[in-house]
């Protein structure tokens, strides 16, 4: 799909823009948009109003043929009410763009929404939310299928409308969102796929592309370094699996070279089936998923990579399987992470924080501006937040509180939210064992918490936040995929990031 900004002004009247489509929204009761009534010379659309066919609730569409101008077709698009139109309508106006364009004979549209009507968003948000809606529409997930899925013609080209004033941060909006899409396909893609294609060598494999096609910097770890690193709880997780496991290091070096770099760290385990606590049947096959924070990150540097973000960010992933066999870690078992604390594992399936505590540590030699870690940790916290919010965890301390504030408010700007959850050190009680520095869960009470209290162990010397994203990377059931939560998330706080 191919995007591009117009400028119109009076000189320059939309009515004369000629296109197969032109999508324009009207506000409940029927009142036309600006843009509307441009188009409305003859009086069609107001009569096709009056017939009751649209009221211009949110999301509402109806489609006219010939109705105005050079148009072919065009798309009345309901905003809800004047002056009292939500994010929720907006984003629901530009869903139902999507989906009607999907089966449209027409291979162009025009979009010609007002930009300036949502409640505490800017223009660049309504542009960026429409270009997501509509590349959600055509992402696809049939690339194993022998028989792909029926393919609707649907439109190509797409020209967003804009006041003269704001053509150029239009166009930077544009190329932002473009870049944010192809993060997020990318992303999606990798959760997707089955496990028995996307192993831990796989991913690395997609790291070194990434890197060849941005010229970024990347570096991947074998068995034999991470041993002679000392990352035995990282490797206790493999143990089990006939797949290498991988450590793999992504430099965006986009800011001044003095500058400390964000890092982000992505849990990359390719498939869980809990080890030797062996996770039930039903459901298993969703623990492909739980590389998702891996995917989070070579989605997030897809997208700022693609922008030329200026500033220094790091991804670190750690990659693996978790699997059953002889050789595979027991409860029982007491390893030495790369800190040099020991754990206890009473649960081996809590890997994901045996390879993460290793990653944290790994990252104190980057000298870190901040660390943020993306990981499906656990599902107690789809249990406290269900699939809505990300939960976010960080110390509670002035630096922390404002590494949170920007991290919350990326969420909330992107349309990809987070809730803050506590830390506190009664919570730390939980993980204490009787052999050794830490056990590896705290049980059922508070589980989300006692998992980022874990990893908070390994943190210490830098400022450091926790997103758990069990409950919002993928949907089950007859929408079953990849969402390509939180690439917005991350990819907002760092373009905020970006501009000091």
């Amino acid at each position: 799909m191919d995007f591009s900004i117009k400028a119109f002004n009076t000189k320059n009247a939309i009515a004369q823009h000629k296109a197969g489509c032109v999508a324009i929204g009207i506000y409940e009761n029927g009142k036309l948009t600006p843009a509307a009534k441009a188009l409305d010379e003859k009086g069609s659309l107001t009569a096709a109003i009056k017939t009751g066919d649209i009221t211009g609730k949110a999301g509402s569409t109806l489609l006219l043929h010939r109705a105005s101008g050079l148009a072919q077709r065009v798309l009345l698009v309901g905003l809800g009410a004047e002056g009292a139109v939500t994010d929720r309508n907006y984003s629901s106006a530009a869903q139902s763009i999507a989906r009607a364009l999907s089966s449209l004979g027409s291979s162009d549209v025009l979009l010609a929404l007002p930009l300036d009507i949502v409640k505490e968003r800017d223009a660049q948000w309504c542009l960026r939310t429409l270009v997501l809606a509509l590349r959600e529409s055509v992402y696809r997930a049939d690339g194993l299928k022998s028989k792909k899925d029926e393919s609707k013609s649907g439109v190509k080209k797409v020209v967003l409308a804009v006041d003269t004033a704001l053509q150029a941060s239009a166009k930077q909006t544009l190329m932002q969102s473009v870049a944010l899409a192809n993060g997020m396909d990318l992303s999606k893609t990798l959760g997707n796929l089955p496990p028995n294609i996307c192993t831990p060598t796989y991913l690395a494999t997609t790291a070194k592309h990434l890197a060849k096609e941005f010229k970024l910097g990347v570096e991947v770890l074998d068995r034999k370094q991470l041993e002679a690193l000392k990352m035995d709880s990282f490797l206790s997780v493999t143990n089990g699996s006939d797949q290498p496991p991988k450590f793999i290091i992504l430099k965006h070096m986009g800011g001044k070279a003095k500058d400390a770099p964000v890092v982000l760290v992505g849990k990359g385990i390719t498939f869980d089936t809990g080890g030797i606590s062996l996770k039930p049947g039903s459901g298993m096959d969703e623990m492909k998923y739980d590389m998702c924070g891996a995917a989070s990150v070579l989605g997030t540097f897809r997208a700022i990579a693609e922008m030329s973000l200026k500033l220094n960010v790091i991804g670190v992933i750690p990659t693996c399987e978790n699997m059953p066999s002889g050789r595979a870690t027991r409860p029982g078992d007491i390893v030495v992470s790369m800190s040099g604390q020991s754990i206890e594992i009473l649960n081996t399936d809590a890997e994901g924080r045996l390879i993460l505590c290793d990653a944290l540590t790994y990252v104190e030699r980057f000298k870190p501006e901040c660390v943020v870690d993306i990981a499906t940790l656990t599902g107690a916290c789809v249990t406290a937040l269900g699939h809505h919010n990300s939960g976010l965890f960080t110390r509670h301390d002035d630096a922390h509180d404002a590494l949170a504030n920007e991290l919350l408010a990326a969420g909330k700007a992107s349309n990809d939210t987070a809730w803050r959850m506590p830390i506190e050190e009664a919570y730390q009680e939980q993980l204490k064992s009787n052999f050794a520095d830490i056990a590896n869960i705290g049980g059922p009470p508070g589980g989300s918490i006692t998992a980022a209290c874990f990893l908070e162990r390994f943190t210490r010397k830098y400022t450091w936040a926790h997103l758990a994203i069990a409950g919002t990377y993928w949907k089950s059931g007859a929408a079953k995929g990849s969402t390509g939560r939180p690439v917005p998330l991350l990819t907002s706080f760092l373009i905020q990031r970006a501009k000091g």
